[in-house]
């Protein structure tokens, strides 16, 4: 294995080494506009808004100006397109996803309920985003990339997963470094291969950004002081726990820092945390504070709630500044 090109002051990998890229799902998302309970009756609906979270990841970090690309897989139909557009409108490096002429593009039907929970149908395993493959494109994304981010939903989806453990020796061997989001519900793992592959990621990461009980589940143990020095234990470099309305911390060697959430009404929180990490990262990709990072990310999980749709709250530098500055002086709830 390679020398570590880590930064000194945050151990990640500069944004000089290459790209931040990531592997998974690229979806649309529909929403009804009428609360209630699932979708046993005709309702009005609005979208399609391109969707997915790894998708909406690397959308965010390119609004930033960070490098990045995604390996996925796409229908060649219009949801598709409205995604390659979007993605690529955005800076975003689009060439490694695969448009499959004989698979549709994935879906997510989402309604609200009366308590803020929602009910989804989607369709992924069917569509093409279960047909991601390691192209000769996907294979050039990851000898360039200089760090990976792991969804671990992506888990979820059998062919992903071998791609992922692929990139993530080869960023490793590179002296790249590497973040995991380990948003999956044990439900959705692949027997055990699923849950083997995580922990190998797991195992890797010098970056982990979890929210509520994916800690517990990551660690394996239910509270959270154990969870985050075990986790730290195995090599973690920074922990950052997303909290939601109730702001976020930051664990590692040198201790913990903890930032309230700015305050916002909440229209729809879908990528939110997606948005979070990704502004986090590339942040400290760029060599910025934890302390700074943290706050830009409390601002990007605000601003995505705001608006309707899972990617249409992707901001960047300057449209945060704006908001923290707007934010100041305004008395804490």
């Amino acid at each position: 294995m390679g020398g570590r090109a880590l930064n000194a002051s945050t151990g990640i990998a500069d944004e000089a080494l290459g790209p931040t890229i990531t592997i998974g799902e690229i979806l649309v998302e529909i929403m009804a506009t009428t609360i209630g309970e699932g979708f046993r009756e005709s309702q009005p609906l609005t979208g399609p808004f391109p969707s997915g979270a790894p998708a909406i990841f690397i959308d965010q970090i390119a609004k930033l100006g960070g490098g990045c690309g995604i390996i996925a897989a796409v229908g060649d139909d219009d949801f598709g397109w409205l995604n390659i557009n979007r993605l690529e409108a955005d800076g975003a490096d689009v060439s490694a996803i695969a448009v499959l002429a004989d698979q549709p593009t994935g879906s997510a039907f989402v309604r609200y309920r009366a308590d803020g929970s929602r009910d989804f149908v989607f369709n992924i395993a069917r569509s093409a985003a279960g047909h991601v493959r390691l192209t000769d494109q996907a294979r050039t994304l990851i000898d360039r990339a200089g760090h990976l981010h792991v969804m671990g939903s992506a888990f979820a989806i059998p062919a992903i997963g071998a791609i992922v453990l692929d990139a993530l020796r080869t960023v490793r061997a590179k002296g790249g470094s590497v973040s995991l989001d380990p948003n999956v519900r044990k439900e959705l793992l692949s027997g055990g291969q699923g849950r083997e592959a995580l922990d190998e990621v797991l195992a890797q990461a010098d970056l982990l950004l979890p929210s509520g009980e994916e800690l517990f589940a990551a660690a394996g143990v239910a509270d959270e002081a154990e969870a985050i020095e075990s986790l730290l234990a195995r090599g973690a470099r920074e922990i950052v726990v997303k909290r939601g309305k109730a702001g976020a911390s930051v664990f590692s060697a040198s201790g913990r820092l903890d930032l309230e959430a700015f305050q916002v009404e909440e229209l729809d929180p879908t990528g939110a945390g997606d948005c979070f990490g990704a502004t986090y990262l590339t942040c400290r990709r760029k060599g910025m504070s934890m302390e700074q990072a943290l706050r830009y990310a409390n601002a990007a999980g605000a601003l995505t709630v705001t608006r309707r749709g899972p990617m249409e709250g992707t901001c960047g530098f300057a449209e945060l500044d704006s908001f923290i500055a707007s934010q100041e002086g305004k008395p804490t709830p």
